[in-house]
């Protein structure tokens, strides 16, 4: 029986509403001074926390690029958001489907050296990125894969987290069902897809939703092979804005960067039931 005290009651949620507003302020800020004109952003200090008039004008130019007031030509904001989500969806979708195989095989066919395998694919967790982006670049540059979506994500679908998630999980399933299976006549394919898959639902969601975001916030390996600015994801969109000159226009700046943090959240919010689940249902 779980004893509820009025006091740790109001402590709790004191410190989750503190919370909250530690990581919804700077949120609200960027919206704020999306609103308003970059001359009112420079001029006013400290910067004013209520919106402002330029709300249309500001997401315009963002998303469609343009002319400001001051006379700065902008890059539009949407191309690059397309090829963020491309570069989310590719590199999500990839781990996901190369780790279902990968885990499958490893988990039901015998074949020599399989734990050796196993361990070969997760020891690369022990290798930081920066470690083998030199090595990986030259490679896709050797393939012609350069400023093409091929290079941005190929190199990024090979996840060992993902790899030994789904073996831990398919470690659990009864060995009855591999029987039952193979009674009906279903072949390792049919079983894959018939019950495997089913069953991994939840954990694929959760999986989706962080590979998602990972795909998404990607920089230093499109800052390295990106030279085109047509393949930019939004990321790189952001530190262009910020580019050392002597004027910045802050407002479009974080227009941008607003509409950078959208999709992901989206994500998240429409999923958040199935990652929740796939990351605390012990039921699968």
């Amino acid at each position: 029986m779980i004893e509820r005290r009025p006091g740790l009651t109001f402590l709790s949620h004191f410190i989750l509403i503190v919370g909250v507003a530690i990581v919804a302020f700077p949120v609200y800020l960027t919206l704020v001074a999306s609103t308003q004109t970059a001359q009112d952003i420079a001029s006013t200090i400290p910067m004013s926390l209520l919106p402002g008039s330029n709300l249309w004008e500001t997401y315009r130019v963002a998303l469609f690029g343009g002319e400001t007031a001051a006379g700065s030509t902008l890059p539009p904001a949407l191309p690059m958001m397309w090829v963020s989500l491309v570069m989310a969806l590719v590199i999500a979708v990839g781990k996901i489907a190369i780790s279902l195989l990968s885990a499958f095989a490893i988990v039901y066919f015998r074949f020599p050296l399989r734990n050796l395998v196993f361990w070969m694919i997760f020891v690369t967790l022990m290798l930081p990125v920066e470690v083998r982006i030199g090595p990986t670049y030259e490679v896709v540059s050797n393939l012609g894969m350069l400023n093409s979506y091929a290079g941005l994500t190929i190199p990024l679908i090979a996840s060992a987290t993902a790899t030994f998630l789904f073996r831990q999980f398919f470690l659990t399933v009864p060995d009855e069902l591999v029987e039952a299976a193979r009674v009906d006549g279903a072949g390792p394919m049919r079983f894959f897809w018939d019950v495997l898959l089913p069953m991994s639902r939840t954990s694929i969601a959760a999986l989706f939703v962080i590979q998602f975001i990972y795909g998404w916030n990607q920089y230093l390996w499109p800052l390295l092979i990106t030279t085109n600015e047509d393949m930019y994801p939004i990321v790189l969109g952001i530190k262009r804005l910020v580019s050392g000159e002597s004027y910045t226009e802050w407002n479009v700046l974080m227009a941008t960067a607003f509409l950078a943090m959208l999709p992901p959240a989206l994500v998240v919010i429409l999923m958040q039931k199935w990652f929740v689940k796939g990351l605390v249902d012990t039921e699968k």
